[in-house]
């Protein structure tokens, strides 16, 4: 897998969840993650998953984290982001795991 590739489309996803207001993030937390394939630049098709929680205490901030794999050998440890987003809307750092 194309570590650099799927990041470009974590951070795709990322964006576009960003624009989301907190009523709306904080509504994905308990329900199945999202998940959608992308084709990368390199032709492969990506497959990612968006999940919603609690960072800490239920009805305050909410993390959004974003999965990808190619289905290959990383299908078991896919390369994540996430950003973290407080109740005001504001945000709080995000973070990368590349295990």
């Amino acid at each position: 897998m194309n570590e650099e590739i799927a990041y470009s489309l974590i951070n795709a996803e990322l964006q576009r969840l960003r624009k989301l207001p907190y009523s709306e993030l904080a509504a994905l937390i308990g329900k199945q993650p999202e998940t959608k394939e992308a084709v990368g630049e390199d032709g492969k098709v990506y497959q990612l998953e968006t999940m919603a929680f609690w960072d800490s205490k239920t009805g305050k901030d909410v993390r959004l984290m974003v999965a990808a794999d190619d289905g290959g050998s990383r299908a078991c440890h896919p390369v994540t982001r996430d950003f973290i987003m407080r109740p005001d809307g504001t945000f709080i750092g995000e973070s990368a795991d590349t295990c």
